[in-house]
């Protein structure tokens, strides 16, 4: 029997969940990911650096290790050719840089290719890229941390007569039980950083000055030993030598990455880091290859095997003495520090972007009121980093970091692409040349480098993916923003980017 006073029934809709295929891809919209720029827990990042200070933060994090120390592993794989090896690296990073200052003018936020991933292929295309970038910031610090204590040494020896004994100084597998210097510099950065990221560009900015004199002094004592017959043999190994120095020499380009991190502190962030990208790469470059040619023709190839300090050395060789290698090598001290404060830098901006969106905890994304920095976030990265420098050789780090960072460049160059596909109408301060050609060849360049990496290397890369992919699916999918924040919160943005 109906019951006729009974209120009629309405018929009731209820959203659908999404399957697993929508939430993986499921993008942050631009607007979203720049309106929230500099905004932390607790307090905001400082907008205080201008042009000039990112070129340096660029040039900071990129000349270093990757030519104070590196060449002397390099040098063995490819012979003279290594001038070679810095083009084809400095090549593979231009057409990067390219579509990172188009990026980076785009979207200027701290997350640098983790955000754009973000933004252009979903959320877990970008986690694994912020986690490849964790690999490639964290590895590079505590990498260029151990060749800092090289050049130590090389100082200590040249000034006092003592070096720091192997048991304190290197690593176990070198001799060594613990790297102490590679420990120490790690935390005088930290401290640097915990100071405020104005206060580190004016110390990164003299640091930079430094090494740049230092490399000069270098080119003009070297080349009074320059003898052509060094390049007589020129490709001992062949071009498949030439291709592991390259692979292996990438890491010594990654730099200008951390230029763009910096997106929420600069002050005109669309015009100045396509700006600061493009000139520190261009810097860099001339400096790398200026400075393997003379390296090459003062010393055979074959005396770099097994060479600490390289530079030093071929100082003290052509000069008969050790005053002129002892300089060079307090330059390189000083010099090197710059880039583990730099690219330290780098990563606790990622890790704050990162914690922004969920997928890490909230504890990296807190920030001091006082300073305007990422505290807690910056001590954490130190001191696992310190842990690094201080445990592990310098030949693996380079080799893991360059396999991150060229996974990570390689994704850049594809979201370029997928943004001028999806979002043709958005403003850009900078627009990369002949459309998706320059992009295509980046990536190109990236997976021709990586594979030009040994398998023990693509091994470690592949337990490191495992385990950021076994945290996503248990941590970072169920605590993400997007999946956990209203759906209105992100609303505004154009239909395909929801």
């Amino acid at each position: 029997m109906l019951d006729h006073g009974a209120p009629p029934r309405t018929r009731t809709t209820e959203t659908p969940t999404p399957g697993l295929g929508a939430r993986l891809m499921r993008r942050k919209p631009v607007e979203s990911l720049v309106a929230e720029g500099g905004q932390g827990e607790g307090g905001s990042l400082r907008r205080s650096l201008g042009m000039w200070q990112l070129t340096m933060i660029s040039i900071g994090a990129t000349l270093g290790t990757g030519i104070f120390v590196v060449l002397g592993d390099a040098v063995p794989k490819a012979g003279p050719a290594v001038t070679i090896a810095f083009v084809i690296a400095g090549l593979t990073a231009l057409f990067s840089a390219l579509s990172y200052a188009e990026l980076a003018g785009t979207i200027p936020v701290a997350g640098s290719s983790y955000s754009y991933a973000y933004a252009t292929m979903g959320e877990l295309v970008a986690w694994v890229c912020g986690w490849c970038l964790v690999l490639e910031y964290g590895v590079s610090v505590a990498a260029v941390a151990v060749g800092w204590g090289e050049y130590l040494n090389e100082l200590l020896d040249g000034t006092i007569g003592v070096t720091l004994p192997d048991v304190i100084s290197s690593a176990p597998g070198e001799g060594g039980v613990v790297n102490l210097p590679g420990l120490v510099v790690v935390l005088l950065a930290m401290v640097f950083l915990l100071g405020g990221a104005r206060e580190s560009a004016v110390v990164n900015t003299i640091m930079v000055a430094v090494k740049i004199v230092a490399l000069a002094l270098f080119c003009a004592i070297g080349f009074m030993g320059f003898k052509s017959g060094n390049y007589r043999d020129f490709m001992p190994l062949g071009t498949a030598g030439v291709s592991a120095a390259g692979a292996s020499l990438f890491f010594s380009y990654i730099g200008f990455d951390a230029a763009s991190t910096a997106g929420e502190e600069a002050k005109n962030p669309k015009r100045d880091l396509p700006r600061a990208i493009m000139l520190s790469l261009l810097i860099v470059t001339v400096l790398y290859v200026l400075v393997a040619a003379v390296a090459v023709g003062a010393w055979n190839w074959k005396k770099f095997a097994g060479s600490e300090a390289t530079l030093a050395a071929i100082m003290n060789d052509v000069t008969g003495q050790t005053f002129w290698g002892t300089m060079l090598a307090a330059g390189a001290v000083i010099s090197i520090a710059s880039v583990v404060l730099t690219v330290l830098y780098g990563q606790t901006r990622i890790l704050f972007a990162m914690s922004r969106d969920g997928l890490v905890p909230k504890v990296f994304g807190k920030v001091s009121g006082k300073t305007g920095t990422p505290r807690v976030n910056t001590v954490i990265v130190s001191l696992f980093c310190g842990v690094l420098a201080s445990l592990i050789p310098l030949g693996k780090l380079v080799d893991a970091t360059s396999i991150g960072t060229l996974f990570a460049f390689g994704l850049v160059n594809i979201a370029v692409i997928v943004l001028r596909y999806t979002r043709p109408d958005m403003p850009r301060t900078f627009k990369v040349a002949l459309g998706p050609v320059f992009p295509v060849l980046g990536f190109v360049f990236c997976a021709y480098n990586m594979f030009s990496l040994d398998a023990v290397t693509w091994v470690v890369f592949g337990c490191w993916m495992a385990a950021g992919l076994v945290f996503y699916f248990l941590y970072g999918a169920r605590r993400s923003r997007l999946a956990t924040a209203p759906a209105e919160q992100f609303a505004g943005a154009p239909a395909e980017e929801k």
